[in-house]
């Protein structure tokens, strides 16, 4: 690992070099590339840093020690050495897990598609929710969502919804909400009192750059139409709306929400790549079985991932067994607890993983 580190730091000053060359400024496209791989280095060099600085304190404590025969100046000095001693092992830890591989989808923006599955307008009603705590969700981070898609129901949900997140490492944090997420409570149309439970399903998939899906005209139909349904913010009513059809994956995509053909048509194609290459993404990972059954969020859409339980106040993330009893501030997008926790359960997963190959 410390060879390695080394390396990095190599790496780290070599790209600081080449960022002050006025040639390499005048390449914007390398220029971004070496900006975004130091600022990626970054963290690691500063965090190795400050590991070999605990490691020389504790070698300077140690020789103090031997020379030392004032009990008081012993004893702050031992003080100093047990600190040290303790950020070496958490700044050890911490490179572990910044060395660990890195999603290379992470920083990418994400399409968001959420369903409503078993359940009817219940169903329905959850996933309109959904789509407006993560919506808040992303207003707290300072990201960018965007709609591309949704099909309204009469009473205030939603069959189906699409929608942009734009914002630094959206992926690294939402990929962790594909799955399928279960509410259990009394419907308002429930003159019984009963609890149902209703599900719905969703999915996270990184944005893909036009290079990287390449769209052969001759495989889509283009057709243009006027947008339709209930009425509210999604719809309008201009003929401006598109769908695509791609007739190799038999894929679907529609966009209505912008009153420009032109900008609907850009979202469609922004969705169709997304899909495609998140097609693509799925058959790595069947390809690497054994790794994916060591990640959390990567995996089986179909898993249930999460219980919304209203009568009782709280929220279940069975991946984790994390159970939080604040129901409101989650769905009002307070989620980042559980993110974190979700996201230190995964770093847990692949360090075993990780030790044990090593082992």
């Amino acid at each position: 690992m410390f060879d390695k580190l080394e390396d990095l730091i190599g790496r780290y000053e070599e790209l600081m070099g080449l960022l002050n060359e006025p040639d390499v400024a005048n390449d914007q496209k390398r220029f971004r590339a070496l900006m975004k791989e130091q600022s990626d280095l970054a963290p690691i060099v500063e965090t190795y840093k400050q590991y070999k600085e605990s490691k020389q304190t504790i070698e300077d404590s140690l020789a103090m020690l031997d020379e030392e025969s004032d009990e008081d100046m012993r004893e702050m000095i031992k003080e100093e050495l047990n600190d040290a001693k303790k950020n070496v092992e958490e700044l050890e830890e911490k490179l572990k897990i910044l060395l660990l591989p890195k999603d290379p989808n992470d920083d990418r923006n994400v399409i968001v598609e959420i369903r409503a599955g078993a359940g009817g307008d219940e169903a329905a009603l959850f996933a309109a929710e959904i789509y407006r705590m993560f919506v808040h969700y992303a207003e707290r981070r300072g990201w960018k969502c965007e709609l591309v898609e949704c099909e309204e129901i009469g009473i205030g949900g939603m069959k189906n919804v699409t929608f942009t997140v734009t914002g630094q490492g959206a992926y690294s944090v939402l990929k962790y909400e594909s799955g399928v997420h279960r509410v259990q409570r009394v419907p308002e149309t429930e003159s019984g009192g009963r609890i149902h439970t209703s599900t719905i399903s969703v999915a996270v998939m990184p944005e893909a750059d036009d290079v990287e899906v390449q769209i052969d005209e001759k495989d889509i139909r283009i057709d243009v139409m006027r947008a339709s349904g209930n009425g509210g913010q999604c719809v309008n009513t201009t003929d401006s709306a598109v769908r695509l059809t791609h007739y190799p994956t038999g894929i679907v995509v529609y966009s209505q929400t912008e009153k420009s053909q032109l900008q609907n048509k850009a979202k469609a194609f922004a969705l169709l790549r997304a899909k495609l290459y998140d097609i693509e993404c799925q058959k790595a990972h069947d390809a690497e079985a054994e790794l994916r059954r060591s990640q959390i969020g990567t995996g089986d859409r179909s898993e249930k991932i999460r219980t919304y339980n209203f009568p009782q106040g709280r929220v279940t993330d069975h991946r984790i067994n994390l159970t939080l009893y604040k129901l409101d501030k989650i769905m009002d997008g307070d989620i980042q607890e559980i993110l974190d926790a979700l996201i230190a359960a995964d770093q847990a997963a692949k360090l075993a993983k990780m030790n044990q190959t090593q082992n």
